[in-house]
């Protein structure tokens, strides 16, 4: 049974390793106000930044679907990794030393799944790599050479060679304490008639890096004729390998694409390794599969979708390469970037353009050139008999619909006055006119019911999974909830601002069940006076006070949440103190004089004293609060 990771050594995980510093290798952060960083988020699909990074707290939150945690939770749900098997990666990443209790640490039987296939990976390649300079190997360095790369440039993208033998990688990774069930699950190995095999023999070997940086499978080039497989051969998909969900060369060229606000498409590894070594180092490539939505979504989380962004595309101006075009325009409205499509002279891909023409053919080749809209387009019309009535309304039939999926209404009607010269139809208001009805026939046919509220969606789930006191629902538009989330926020993030005063408010005095039991949680983790010392460990206690993912998730919201307030200082935590203070009080006057009411002059003479004196009391309290403010308290 695997061992407990020691829970100082957890923590010193989660204090080594910076939360923007693992966010920023997955998506682009910028400047959110107030020490916060916020990016698109990488957990559902946006058009503007709703994931907001608080490296001071160590916590993140989309305000969009509520995802929210610390370092290790975001590490855990972007990479479906365990508990442990994240404390292992990040600790390996800070080079800190784990500690295993219930039996200590067995690294081959106690890391994770994901963990050791990672880690077998990571060790092939190194295997890979050396073997590219040993003598069975020169096939595939002249391979390399004939296309203008060098040795810096294979050990820069770390390109090695799988030996012909049935079995040496099998072999070597048995040595290294892997077992035969790993090495199948991996990919590296196949079923043989005697056990199991290498999978890549005889083959010049790319590894494929996650965004992370972390080996996760490799592209295989054939080199031998008697090799009866096909021309390129991918890792199969499993555990850590989804070939949908990969970008060849995105862990080099991420920091550029977000910079430059520029991604390069090309078709394959040698194309990615050229742009790169001639200086367009935004350049990446699908493995083995065509461009689809997952790719967009990393790419979109790089770009963060500003008015600026450009795709370019380089696909090959031969059939395939116009078919690949047509399928990457089928999902171009998921971009919120430019897309444009740059074909070479000659049907040349980067790799041979290099080769013939130098480093600046190919910077100029992927400056943006044909939207990738039109080029789509004319591929269509190109089908058609333009010079004849019949042949432009079977063109318009067949191109209308295309341009009937932009969704921005100035866009379409933009390209559809491109799509009538393109056609050479003069009343150009009629072609504009005919993608108008198909995109309102379209929106007819697909249409639904106004989507839910994300607020009362929520709202709904608190109510069914947080047990609090009775209260109103939750209505941001009330005074009192907003001023009772203001401060729950100050208690969460600027504790030194409402200590000790807030730790005397009882939960009664939060009148929407979810912020009672915020509360609860505040108090049960020690109050906000113990947030004073340290406030990640501090957030670290509330949340694990809280009852359930529910208050928990509302725990992480309002940790990074930005304050209403201009000025954050005494003066305006006072405010919020005094006001939900006040308004407890003015509730329980309600109360009380309701009692009296119903009391009469029939109750006990000194029953009825006593709530006559509590009211009294509470109405010189809430006179004294309005009058002297925090001084009253």
């Amino acid at each position: 049974m695997a061992g407990r990771i020691n829970d100082d050594d957890v923590k010193a995980v989660r204090d080594a390793v910076p939360i923007d510093a693992v966010v920023s290798e997955y998506l682009q952060l910028r400047n959110a106000g107030g020490g916060n960083l916020k990016g698109l988020c990488p957990f559902h699909d946006e058009k503007s930044p709703s994931f907001q990074v608080s490296p001071s707290k160590g916590l993140f939150h989309c305000f969009g679907c509520q995802e929210g945690g610390d370092t290790i939770a975001f590490v855990m749900k972007i990479d479906h990794l365990s508990f442990s098997e994240t404390v292992e990666r990040l600790a390996a990443q800070a080079g800190i030393t784990l500690r295993y209790e219930e039996g200590g640490y067995n690294p081959s039987s106690q890391r994770g799944e994901r963990t050791r296939l990672v880690e077998a990976h990571k060790i092939a390649a190194q295997f890979y790599a050396e073997q590219l300079s040993g003598a069975e190997a020169e096939t595939g360095r002249t391979f390399l050479a004939e296309r203008g790369f060098d040795q810096a440039a294979a050990e820069h993208f770390g390109v090695g060679y799988s030996p012909v033998g049935w079995d040496h990688l099998t072999r070597y990774l048995r040595g290294q304490g892997f077992s035969d069930k790993e090495l199948l699950l991996s990919g590296l190995s196949q079923d043989g008639r005697r056990g199991p095999i290498d999978r890549f023999r005889g083959r010049l070997m790319w590894p494929i890096r996650d965004i992370s940086g972390e080996v996760v499978g490799f592209g295989a080039r054939k080199l031998r004729d008697d090799d009866n497989g096909p021309k390129y051969l991918n890792t199969p998909e499993t555990a850590i390998y989804k070939k949908s969900q990969v970008l060849y060369g995105v862990d080099l060229a991420k920091k550029d694409i977000a910079k430059a606000s520029r991604a390069v498409v090309v078709e394959g590894y040698t194309d990615v390794m050229a742009c790169h070594l001639a200086g367009v180092t935004t350049a990446i490539a699908t493995c083995g599969t065509a461009f689809g939505g997952d790719h967009i979504k990393i790419l979109r989380r790089l770009l963060m979708d500003n008015g600026s962004a450009r795709v370019i595309f380089t696909f090959d101006g031969d059939a395939a390469g116009q078919k690949a075009a047509l399928r990457a325009f089928e999902d171009d409205q998921k971009f919120a970037a430019e897309t444009y499509i740059a074909i070479a002279p000659d049907n040349m891909d980067p790799c041979e353009l290099r080769l013939a023409k130098g480093d600046e053919a190919v910077q100029d080749l992927v400056e943006p050139r044909t939207p990738l809209f039109e080029f789509a387009i004319r591929q269509i019309v190109s089908r058609y008999a333009l010079e004849t009535p019949a042949g432009r309304a079977a063109a318009l039939d067949e191109a209308a619909p295309i341009v009937a999926r932009i969704k921005n209404g100035s866009s379409q009607h933009e390209v559809a006055v491109q799509l009538a010269g393109i056609l050479g139809i003069l009343d150009t208001q009629f072609v504009v006119k005919r993608v108008a009805q198909v995109a309102r026939w379209a929106r007819d046919r697909g249409g639904r019911g106004p989507a839910e509220v994300p607020e009362r969606r929520s709202q709904q789930s608190y109510e069914t999974q947080t047990q609090g006191p009775s209260g109103p629902a939750l209505n941001l538009r009330s005074p009192a909830h907003r001023t009772e989330r203001e401060l729950l926020k100050l208690a969460l993030q600027r504790p030194e601002l409402v200590s000790p005063a807030f730790d005397a408010y009882g939960t009664d005095e939060f009148t929407a069940p979810p912020y009672a039991a915020v509360r609860r949680a505040i108090e049960d983790a020690g109050g906000a006076e113990s947030g004073l010392r340290s406030a990640p460990e501090y957030l670290a206690r509330v949340r694990e006070a809280a009852p359930n993912d529910v208050v928990r998730a509302l725990v992480t919201e309002l940790a990074v949440e930005v304050f209403h307030g201009k000025t954050i200082d005494e003066t305006y935590a006072g405010e919020q103190l005094v006001q939900v203070r006040l308004r407890a009080v003015d509730r329980r006057v309600r109360d009380v004089t309701g009692t009296l009411t119903r009391l009469g002059t029939q109750a006990e003479p000194d029953h009825y004293a006593a709530v006559q004196n509590e009211l009294w009391v509470l109405q010189q309290y809430g006179r004294s609060l309005r009058n002297r403010g925090t001084d009253a308290l």
